[in-house]
């Protein structure tokens, strides 16, 4: 397995050394002795962790599955690698940035990195994936581990901003403490969703306005490199 931010491994302590990860491990590893092909690649795995260490966040958006293309899964939700194609969701995430911001510029790539460093979890609920098999590697332990990581960010932080998009991200608001925590839910912002609710959220706006009350630096949600 990939190694995991200094931080992190403090405050996960033997979670992953436990039964389930190990079981984890052996799958993944059987898969690539299979032939299969996993993304993201085995050092970019933990890359939302080790971009954003746990005593620097302050935005968690949490997504579903990486991307199961070549060459764009790189560790982060929604996040593709410079080169690739912007995908779908990420478009309308643009486009909802737009309509908040009337100076934001559509980037020209997809990489979300710029987020990450500022402290802004990207975290999937799956972390792998078979290429061209979108959720190949659901409930074989990932989820669990997840669900670990957010139930410990609601317990040993305050103020986190969650944004939960789509039905699937708002199952893990039982996770989240709410008198500790702020939840924006909306709609996924896939295509098939997008006009229900996730256009004209203000989520991006209102994220910001949450972290400067609570004397926060705001996100720069501008993608420039």
């Amino acid at each position: 397995m990939a190694s995991i931010e200094a931080s992190w491994l403090k405050v996960l302590g033997n979670e992953l050394d436990k039964a389930y990860m190990k079981e984890l491990e052996s799958f993944l590893l059987e898969e690539k002795q299979k032939g299969f092909i996993v993304y993201p690649k085995t050092s970019d795995i933990f890359n939302a962790f080790n971009h954003t260490p746990f005593d620097k966040i302050k935005v968690v958006i949490l997504g579903q599955d990486p991307y199961h293309g070549v060459n764009q899964a790189h560790g982060l939700s929604f996040s593709v690698q410079k080169g690739v194609a912007i995908p779908p969701s990420l478009k309308n995430i643009y486009k909802e940035l737009a309509l908040e911001y009337n100076n934001f510029k559509k980037p020209t790539h997809g990489n979300l990195t710029e987020w990450a460093d500022q402290g802004v979890l990207l975290l999937n609920a799956t972390l792998t994936v078979r290429a061209s098999e979108p959720g190949s590697h659901q409930k074989r332990g990932w989820e669990t581990f997840t669900d670990h990581v957010i139930t410990t960010l609601s317990e040993q932080k305050n103020g986190i901003v969650f944004l939960l998009w789509g039905k699937h991200a708002q199952q893990k608001e039982s996770l989240i403490n709410h008198q500790k925590h702020h939840i924006l839910k909306a709609a996924h912002p896939s295509p098939f969703s997008a006009h229900r609710g996730f256009f004209g959220c203000n989520h991006f706006k209102e994220c910001n306005q949450i972290l400067e009350k609570e004397g926060l630096k705001p996100i720069n949600w501008q993608i420039i490199c």
